[in-house]
């Protein structure tokens, strides 16, 4: 048989604390312990330029660390009342037929019909991703580095309409192309 002090030693030995399922709080006052992803880990890419990109750093702490969810914030909701699948096509109809006449009558029932609400309100709505879609992957440029892309491709675009039209200048034409004939034409008005 242990006495307290071995007991109490073993207690607090560091090895058998974290196996132990009782854990203390988190750093920052989280429940669990910190998930934090390290480099290679992290997913969260940042165009650094040149086609090139880097993992994020700007992974921020979440702002509700340290509270526990409601349980009706965490799981999907029941869509239908408890035992009513169980009941025969006939039987949802007279069922639905007296809730329809409960809520007209508006009577003793103002309550329930009220919590009824509150409830179909809580549930989660279902949202569905198409299976084919695929995020789209980085480019690796700077924002600096897209817009003259983007200003080139329109100057292109600019000579090629000019070309076809035997036209001298973007101004001649019905409807501007480049971001800077854009504004220019906002600005007369």
């Amino acid at each position: 048989m242990k006495t307290f002090q071995q007991f109490i030693l073993e207690a607090y030995d560091p090895e058998i604390q974290g196996r132990s399922q009782i854990r203390t709080q988190g750093q920052g006052g989280r429940v669990g312990a910190e998930r934090k992803k390290s480099e290679p880990e992290k997913r969260r890419v940042k165009a650094v330029g040149g086609g090139k990109t880097a993992p994020a750093k700007d992974y921020k702490d979440r702002k509700d660390i340290g509270t526990q969810r409601q349980r009706s914030q965490r799981e999907q909701q029941p869509t239908q009342q408890r035992g009513s699948a169980k009941l025969s096509p006939r039987e949802q109809q007279k069922k639905a037929r007296a809730e329809r006449l409960a809520a007209k009558s508006g009577g003793s029932n103002r309550k329930e019909l009220e919590k009824k609400a509150t409830d179909l309100l809580r549930k989660k709505a279902t949202q569905k991703v198409d299976a084919k879609y695929k995020p789209q992957k980085a480019s690796g440029l700077t924002k600096a580095e897209q817009q003259a892309l983007k200003r080139k491709g329109e100057k292109k675009l600019r000579d090629l309409v000019l070309q076809s039209t035997g036209k001298k200048k973007e101004s001649e034409l019905k409807h501007p192309i480049t971001h800077k004939e854009i504004a220019r034409r906002k600005k007369q008005k």
